[in-house]
């Protein structure tokens, strides 16, 4: 590290000084779509990871407070041995290198995935939403997250000038988005529940990473945010038979009031296209916000997951007409 990075030295400070952690050996951990920064570090003959997130910027306590939630619901989580909220670092145990993304192929998607519900489901059912201070996924949040999409890739990413008539559909379609997911059952939603976030631990299940935004919501989000994985695409027909077998899981445990597989599956479809919207426009702020250009190459395959579902609903029949005929052919310019 230079030696004008001043945050990386404050942090072998705190582990060496404040800690009395001899850090025998650091090199970066991961990449990050945040401003957070991750170190694995040789210490005293054991494999931690050191977390960077400058104030004002990040905020540790969130991470702290559901790395504890998740552990007790029985997800593996890292350990937290040591925070310095103020500033900025956490020390962690190590989940190890190897995530889903990196694992998953045509033998092991079965097992990986199987892992990977059966996780999800322990965090739905073991965290106790009535007991917990995590924030509601409300209509205000989805609306904000919505218009991430509208702001950086229809604006700043692809430059298009919405007609009045053109906001109006949006404004519509993300209206019917946001009923579909507030009329859902609620849980713990993770947010972030994909193959870059679950680590092979070598246990039967996954580890679980970047939690800290989890919030009370709709229970098909992490659902879809896995089994229609903005990083890596599955079979329809295989996707299908995931979520179904979950769904049924779901009613087995009490977490579904009915077996309404078409409502449900309309609860997956536009939760799903609400976050690949999402993810979408994420993705476009990364590169322009960020500089993280990495990203744009995961748009048009998020944006594929929309152009699939959406056809099946009418009332979207506006939107997909909008997004065949002057989001994607801008979005191949841009490429």
């Amino acid at each position: 590290m230079p030696s004008t990075d001043t945050r990386y030295h404050q942090l072998l400070n705190w582990l060496g000084t404040d800690l009395g952690y001899p850090v025998e050996s650091i090199a970066p951990a991961s990449t990050d779509a945040s401003f957070r920064r991750y170190y694995r570090i040789g210490a005293d003959g054991q494999s931690l990871i050191a977390m960077d997130a400058p104030p004002p910027r990040e905020n540790v306590r969130p991470f702290v407070a559901v790395a504890e939630l998740l552990r007790d619901a029985g997800v593996q989580t890292p350990k937290v041995y040591a925070v310095d909220a103020e500033r900025g670092f956490v020390l962690l145990s190590d989940l190890g290198e190897r995530n889903y993304l990196d694992a998953l192929d045509e033998t092991t998607a079965e097992p990986l995935y199987g892992a990977a519900l059966a996780t999800l489901l322990a965090l739905q059912q073991g965290v106790n939403i009535l007991e917990t201070s995590l924030p509601a996924y409300d209509a205000h949040l989805l609306h904000v997250e919505l218009n991430i999409f509208r702001e950086w890739l229809l604006g700043r990413w692809l430059g298009l000038e919405l007609s009045a008539e053109e906001s109006a559909m949006l404004a519509g379609t993300w209206q019917v988005l946001i009923d579909s997911a507030l009329e859902q059952p609620r849980v713990c939603v993770h947010r972030d529940y994909h193959s870059r976030n679950l680590m092979v631990t070598g246990q039967a299940h996954p580890g679980v990473l970047d939690f800290q935004d989890a919030v009370i919501g709709p229970i098909t989000y992490d659902l879809a945010s896995l089994l229609r994985d903005c990083y890596i695409a599955w079979p329809v027909e295989r996707v299908q038979g995931w979520m179904s077998a979950y769904r049924d899981q779901l009613l087995n445990a009490g977490l579904l009031p009915s077996s309404d597989v078409h409502r449900f599956q309309r609860w997956f479809d536009l939760m799903g296209m609400q976050r690949h919207l999402k993810a979408a426009g994420i993705f476009a702020r990364l590169k322009l916000r960020d500089g993280k250009p990495g990203y744009l190459k995961d748009i048009p395959r998020t944006l594929s997951y929309v152009s699939e579902v959406g056809p099946r609903y009418p009332e979207l029949a506006g939107f997909m007409r909008f997004l065949d005929s002057r989001v994607l052919p801008r979005l191949a310019e841009a490429a």
